[in-house]
């Protein structure tokens, strides 16, 4: 994965692509895991800049038009779409609405990679979703009214994940197994913590 991430930042200074677009860029990369929690806040908030929301959008839309091979930039496009829907600006909802269009069309995204496998379906449910909740005003206005909790940000980006590598590699195991670690030593590290003040 290192030698494509070498490849990909040679492409953004040889291309002359911004600091904004190199962010959309890494977040619809060809990698097997989903864009992260902070890129998807950072590229939300830019959003709410003109200029920065519009080199967004035009990087998303190449992405969205991406061939069958490289599926994980159409479905991570979508996936970066459905967030900046949740938390970037009304000017997102405006453009999402006017290119509907262009997700509906996704719906019907067919590609089998090597070994046969229809990994176009993970870009057709995608795209289904995102198209409902542009075509629901009121269900669109809810959610972006409604408080996300941590913990709903974290079930959305580890679908991301799930849905990009298979559940049975060793990698993914590896990293869920490293997770769980983690979260465990937090708690303990919480604990002690918590009995260090209580002594007090």
């Amino acid at each position: 994965m290192a030698g494509k991430g070498v490849v990909r930042s040679i492409k953004n200074y040889a291309k002359g692509f911004s600091e904004v677009q190199i962010k959309v860029r890494e977040a619809t990369s060809n990698d097997p895991h989903g864009p992260s929690g902070v890129i998807l806040n950072e590229l939300a908030q830019l959003t709410f800049n003109e200029h920065d929301f519009i080199e967004i959008m035009d990087m998303l839309d190449k992405r969205l038009n991406d061939k069958g091979k490289n599926w994980r930039h159409v479905f991570k496009a979508l996936v970066v779409l459905d967030y900046l829907l949740h938390f970037g600006s009304e000017n997102v909802v405006m453009y999402a609405k006017e290119n509907v269009y262009v997700i509906k069309t996704l719906r019907e995204f067919q590609h089998l990679d090597d070994a046969g496998r229809d990994v176009g379906h993970n870009v057709r449910q995608k795209a289904n979703e995102v198209t409902s909740l542009i075509l629901d005003d009121q269900r669109l206005r809810d959610e972006r009214k409604s408080p996300h909790s941590l913990q709903d940000r974290v079930w959305n980006i580890d679908y991301t994940s799930t849905a990009l590598t298979r559940r049975n590699e060793p990698r993914y195991i590896d990293e869920e197994r490293d997770l769980q670690r983690a979260i465990e030593e937090s708690k303990r590290l919480a604990e002690i913590e918590s009995k260090k003040r209580g002594d007090r």
